[in-house]
């Protein structure tokens, strides 16, 4: 066996809670690799739900999946996706920090965030799941970890199983992923 690497581990993980006809939320599109990967996995017959208060990174996620008629985009905070989307979604996906090639001053905050999971979970069929790729290796990232860490280790475990994933011995902070099952 050969261990996964950060982002192909998250699309793993998107593979064992999203199937064709379902309903799915990116909750950070960014640059739309994700956005994209989701709107494949789900099919004409699924939904993506792809957020960022980013104009650039709308932009930049529609350029990507140009081919899809199966996303709406929303540029506002991932913290009001319950103004969005009402269906039992099967999976979503968080990719914390600041845009890649972004500016990066615009980041994702932990009050935001541990929001937009609350919000989330309450859409999320048991059996799905809320993946967190979480970047700490600046500043913000830092403060959302640790913020994002104490909210789920205090998250009850008769209502989901968490995990984290991620890689002990490297540098600078590395990424790492924390996942959500619902029970």
């Amino acid at each position: 066996m050969k261990l996964k690497g950060i982002l192909p581990f998250s699309k793993q993980l998107i593979d064992l809670s999203a199937a064709a006809g379902d309903i799915v939320v990116d909750a950070t599109c960014g640059n739309g690799n994700d956005t994209l990967y989701l709107a494949e996995k789900v099919s004409e017959n699924g939904h993506v739900y792809a957020f960022d208060i980013q104009d650039a990174a709308i932009q930049n996620a529609k350029e990507k999946t140009k081919d899809y008629s199966n996303i709406t985009f929303i540029q506002d905070g991932h913290e009001h996706v319950s103004n969005y989307v009402t269906d039992t979604i099967s999976c979503a996906i968080f990719n914390l920090g600041y845009l890649p090639k972004g500016d990066k001053s615009i980041t994702t905050l932990p009050a935001t965030t541990v929001e937009a999971i609350n919000a989330l979970f309450k859409l999320l069929k048991p059996g799905g799941m809320i993946i967190l790729v979480i970047y700490p290796g600046h500043a913000e990232g830092q403060i959302e970890k640790e913020e994002v860490l104490k909210f789920l280790y205090e998250f009850d475990q008769e209502l989901a199983h968490i995990i984290q994933y991620g890689f002990i011995n490297q540098k600078n902070n590395p990424p790492f992923i924390c996942a959500i099952e619902k029970r």
